[in-house]
């Protein structure tokens, strides 16, 4: 009862010094800000000013706009693939592996996702730290929030999430300088703030999770995210495949609609101990010598789950191959 009544009464006051300010008639500097601070606090008189007073810092970035109207996600495969697949991010992401080596045999034993993925993960998002983002993310979020028709809903949902991180105990956040991406995700995995707040992991168990500084927590972190959108522990993402003499293959999306078996008997050819009642798609992309063609798993969906992109998952899944592979070569083997 105390803090309903304290809560008011700051509300009142807040309104009277408003009024004599002229502050109440002044138009928002971000059109719908002042109905956002109101959801965000949820009733809370303090954290609805505290709110009001970080968007009105915010400022609008006309780069940002740009930046999400043509992602590299938009990009041909044979185009696209080459960020991604270099020796340079190879070389580095074996180093990040042999120097978080403990971390990641945790994160796999304890999430059931391989290592490989993992570092994947971290490395096409932020080359595993090196590009973790430039832009203030309340910048960010508060441009697409109210300045992107095309997905103002998501974001400005993103930014009430953001602006509630003062209410998480185990997050610390300064929302005025935090820097993330053009959309807002932050750090080495490039978490947006609902997945932050519900997926991000303690992986030091230390009370705290930051996913900025802290490799384990990062770590951590991605492996949850993929442990319950249902990774399939030790099964494949994707297979290349050959389609039928004088078929033009057809994408079937990221979503598996069809099976193994269908594929096969349709004359498509693939390599797979796997049964033909699994669940599968088929990816068709323009890489650098023509036509691509893969038949998609689970595995796959589950990592459009973390970006949408078709692109960027296969992109994921040839890196963890080339980690893989270039891991076991570096690793020296040990003699009796």
């Amino acid at each position: 009862m105390f803090k309903v009544k304290f809560q008011l009464a700051v509300a009142a006051l807040i309104a009277l010094v408003w009024v004599q300010t002229g502050f109440a008639a002044a138009p928002e500097k971000h059109p719908g800000m002042g109905a956002l601070a109101r959801a965000a606090a949820e009733g809370d008189a303090v954290r609805e000013v505290r709110y009001l007073e970080l968007l009105n810092k915010a400022v609008y970035q006309q780069s940002i706009i740009d930046a999400i109207t043509r992602p590299a996600e938009g990009k041909a495969w044979k185009e696209y693939r080459p960020i991604f697949l270099t020796e340079e991010r190879i070389n580095a992401g074996v180093q990040f592996w042999q120097q978080h080596e403990v971390a990641l045999r945790a994160a796999e034993q304890k999430y059931k996702v391989s290592a490989a993925y993992i570092v994947a993960i971290i490395g096409v998002e932020t080359f595993y730290g090196r590009n973790a983002g430039k832009y203030r993310v309340l910048d960010a979020l508060t441009t697409l929030a109210f300045y992107y028709p095309k997905r103002g809903e998501f974001f400005a949902g993103e930014l009430r999430q953001f602006l509630k991180f003062d209410q998480a105990q185990q997050i610390r956040i300064d929302p005025e300088t935090t820097l993330g991406s053009y959309a807002g995700a932050m750090g080495l995995g490039q978490f947006i703030p609902t997945s932050y707040m519900n997926y991000a992991a303690d992986g030091d168990a230390d009370g705290m999770i930051d996913l900025f500084k802290n490799r384990e927590d990062a770590i951590a972190s991605v492996a949850r995210y993929f442990n319950l959108h249902g990774w399939e522990y030790g099964k494949p993402v994707a297979l290349s495949a050959l389609a039928p003499i004088g078929v033009v293959p057809k994408d079937l999306g990221v979503l598996p609609v069809t099976t193994l078996a269908a594929l096969s008997k349709q004359g498509y050819q693939f390599s797979t101990k796997l049964k033909g009642t699994r669940k599968a798609s088929l990816q068709v992309l323009e890489g650098a010598a023509g036509t691509e063609t893969h038949v998609s798993l689970h595995n796959f969906y589950v990592i459009t789950r973390y970006n949408r992109s078709p692109l960027y998952a296969m992109a994921v899944n040839q890196l963890a191959a080339k980690l893989r592979t270039a891991k076991t070569a570096a690793t020296p083997v040990s003699r009796p």
